[in-house]
């Protein structure tokens, strides 16, 4: 079953077009990688679903449903939940008030849910009392990670989790988004780092100049000539 599809979506900026005709599909279960060059519409693509930028034309479906022009409450109330790379965390809130937050459109906090969440990350449950702001960038990423999963989403957008990690962090992140998807949730992530993204995903899309440019099994992009000469550094 496709969970998420983007269908000929143009979107952009108040006037300013960055997606053309973008064709994407996230299955049940599945993880996909959209990498390609800064400014190619990568981010964009991630924020049309939450209805953070200008919708132009063509579809969004979540579970089958149109989506497009709904508030972003009312996507993430339907089974979305988006880490961006950036201010993804209350600083000044401690570990447990984040995971808290996180479900912030659910009528109360699931306790099961909360507890699951730090059983997968047992570094959050040491530190559930420590303020956000004060932890490693890795250590924030697994707490944005987990406050966005107490919403058990359907999907699950990450933007750039890599960013500004220190290299021995970078694969502990990435194995702990397999985990996630092990478990069951979906993903959906941009990344830079597309190497290493490519080898873990179970497809991948390449955007270039806000249009489709490939499409494939993430080992298949990854072992492409043409997009390891024009992407992956050869």
């Amino acid at each position: 079953m496709t969970v998420l599809e983007l269908d000929g979506l143009d979107a952009g900026y108040g006037d300013l077009q960055i997606l053309s005709d973008v064709d994407l599909t996230v299955d049940d279960g599945e993880y996909v990688t959209i990498v390609g060059p800064n400014g190619a519409g990568k981010s964009t693509a991630m924020k049309a679903v939450l209805g953070l930028v200008t919708h132009i034309g063509g579809s969004i479906a979540l579970n089958g449903e149109s989506i497009e022009g709904m508030d972003t409450n009312a996507i993430i109330d339907r089974g979305v939940s988006y880490v961006p790379q950036s201010d993804n965390l209350f600083s000044s809130m401690t570990v447990r008030e984040n995971l808290i937050m996180g479900a912030f459109s659910l009528p109360e906090v699931p306790e099961d849910r909360l507890e699951d969440v730090l059983d997968r990350f047992p570094i959050l449950r040491e530190r559930q009392r420590q303020r956000a702001g004060t932890m490693s960038g890795g250590q924030q990423q697994m707490l944005a990670m987990g406050s966005a999963l107490m919403v058990d989403p359907d999907v699950l957008l990450l933007d750039e989790p890599s960013a500004g990690l220190a290299p021995e962090l970078v694969e502990e992140t990435f194995d702990r988004i397999d985990e996630i998807n092990d478990a069951g949730t979906a993903v959906l992530m941009v990344e830079q780092n597309a190497k290493r993204a490519l080898r873990r995903c179970d497809r991948g899309y390449v955007l270039v100049n806000g249009e489709n440019a490939y499409e494939g099994p993430g080992t298949e992009l990854l072992h492409d000539p043409e997009v390891r000469e024009r992407f992956l550094g050869g």
